[in-house]
């Protein structure tokens, strides 16, 4: 796992650490500024021959301090370096003024205010751009009113449109929430983002109900920087006792990464084992025509290693599942009692509610005979998907019914459903920092329902009632727009269920899922239909720690 902070952890570590005595606040920001010229020149060796010039955006606090520490290195190395600044010298943070007026010493600082003139930093020629102007810090919307700021921020993502600067984004892109990946009022988009000690949740998260791009989209790449700080141990912070005093009660999140993957648990199989004790999956399926989405998902259930996976089908749909399926199981499940039967096999330890499974009374049924008139059958994992999530919505006692054995799997707007007043709280368009983000959405979500929430996207967050949080974000070279066809979250619905089959724990089971389902994407390529998914799965396994 790779562990994610919010602005207020980082501050309390950073200050934790200088409190200590361990380091300085100039050290750190020395270190910061040493660490983007690596960085800048690592991603982009051409830079590293001859010299160029360089253009460097500084801001009202010690993300400007950055700057001020880049622009003083580059010109060291030869650069030609134009520093702009945004505020008041005076009222700078002690650290940044002493970097501001390091630089002084070298050369001018001109002033960003309306008579930022766009066409001669144009005419300047820099080969590079450094966005240091708001970083972690910033809590409220960049004034899209200053046209001096709104010009300097344009000249920062002119790279987008081929003819400006290769820019670096200093933390954050400017205009962007460091803990929920949204736009305050304005951003800049950029080429690369350096960061420092640890990723930020906004680096990860990408969703916003008002643009087309924010967090991640807009970091383009992430790069972060050793800047001495102590590290994290496992689990939640444990680094000092003054750090743990100093930190925000908001638990450390993580982001799931090829590293979080227990590679030898999901390739696992006893040697001497029976099928049974790999489990038993049962997914239910709707009527006539509409049992295409439980077999994709009992498929994907069976090829991630359930032992056994059953298709609990309506004597109507019988016929047709059973011409469409050869290593999957049949059961007939005519309404809550054939249900009820088909469960008193004990052995039966996982199951897959809602793909397919319709709205009607008949399915409405089902789905209260799993939750068994007000509690979950305890000795068993549900999987709630797609229809199932729709039925859970229209009735409160459903929901009421549900614990830490149950995984809901929404999309957003099955999200808006099942709790369409935080759903409206994310929609807001927000006008402070830190902003309310989809990781406190999930998080609110798993709390009032008491299961696991995996919210999908592109950034799937995935919550446990106990606050446990990952991002799953498939994106900096994991991107897998082919996910986006009919079907793919049938399969992560039975990816999920077989890993439960197999015994892991639910948040466990989601986030391997999550990661493999992205794998199986990228694996296949374009033209990725949701039955491929399933079938390029042993591939997949098959190169974990090849």
């Amino acid at each position: 796992m790779t562990e994610l902070l919010t602005a207020a952890q980082m501050r309390a570590i950073e200050q934790a650490a200088i409190a200590a005595g361990d380091v300085t606040g100039l050290e750190l920001m020395e270190r910061a500024g040493q660490g983007i010229v690596t960085a800048v020149l690592e991603k982009w060796p051409e830079l590293a021959r001859g010299t160029h010039r360089a253009v460097v955006l500084c801001g009202p606090g010690n993300n400007g301090g950055d700057g001020f520490v880049v622009a003083r290195l580059l010109a060291a190395a030869g650069w030609k370096v134009a520093v702009y600044l945004y505020g008041q010298a005076s009222k700078l943070p002690p650290d940044a003024r002493t970097n501001y007026e390091r630089w002084s010493n070298i050369g001018p600082v001109v002033a960003l205010d309306a008579d930022f003139d766009l066409a001669a930093v144009f005419d300047y020629g820099a080969a590079l751009c450094v966005d240091a102007l708001f970083g972690t810090g910033l809590n409220r919307p960049v004034n899209v009113g200053d046209a001096g700021l709104m010009n300097a921020m344009h000249y920062a993502q002119a790279w987008i449109l081929g003819h400006g600067p290769k820019t670096v984004a200093v933390d954050m892109p400017s205009g962007v929430c460091s803990d929920s990946g949204r736009v305050l009022g304005a951003a800049v988009k950029a080429a690369m983002t350096v960061t420092f000690h640890a990723a930020k949740r906004g680096h990860f998260l990408m969703t916003d109900a008002h643009a087309t791009a924010a967090g991640a989209l807009l970091c383009k790449t992430v790069v972060v920087v050793d800047i001495g700080l102590p590290k994290a141990s496992k689990g939640p912070i444990k680094l000092t006792a003054d750090v743990r005093a100093q930190l925000p009660a908001d638990a450390q999140m993580t982001v799931f990464s090829l590293e979080g993957v227990d590679t030898h648990a999901v390739k696992k199989h006893a040697w001497l084992g029976h099928k049974f004790d790999h489990g038993h999956a049962l997914v239910l399926s709707g009527g006539p025509g509409r049992t295409g989405a439980a077999r994709l998902a009992a498929r994907g259930a069976l090829r991630i290693g359930a032992g056994l996976v059953t298709l609990g089908v309506p004597p109507s749909a019988q016929m047709e599942v059973a011409a469409q399926i050869t290593a999957l199981m049949l059961a007939r499940v005519r309404d809550a009692d054939g249900l009820n039967a088909v469960l008193e096999d004990a052995r039966i330890n996982a199951l897959c509610v809602g793909p397919g499974l319709g709205l009607g009374d008949h399915a409405a049924a089902l789905v209260d005979a799993v939750l068994d008139a007000g509690h979950l059958r305890l000795s068993r994992r549900v999987v709630f998907d797609a229809d199932a999530l729709t039925l859970i919505a229209a009735e409160p006692k459903r929901m009421a019914a549900l614990n830490e054995h149950a995984v809901l799997t929404p999309h957003g707007g099955e999200f808006a459903l099942l709790f369409p007043d935080i759903a409206e709280k994310l929609a807001v368009i927000p006008n402070e920092g830190p902003a309310y983000s989809k990781v406190d959405a999930t998080r609110a979500a798993a709390a009032r329902c008491g299961a696991i929430v995996l919210f999908k996207g592109a950034d799937t967050v995935i919550a446990h009632p106990d606050r446990r949080t990952s991002i799953h974000a498939a994106t900096y070279g994991r991107e897998a727009p082919w996910l986006a066809t009919a079907g793919a979250g049938d399969v992560l619905a039975g990816f999920i269920t077989g890993l439960l089959a197999r015994g892991f724990d639910p948040m466990v089971a989601c986030e391997t899922a999550a990661w493999l389902h992205v794998e199986c994407a990228r694996s296949f390529g374009p033209g990725l239909i949701a039955e491929d998914l399933p079938e390029v799965l042993p591939r997949v396994l098959g190169n974990l720690n090849a």
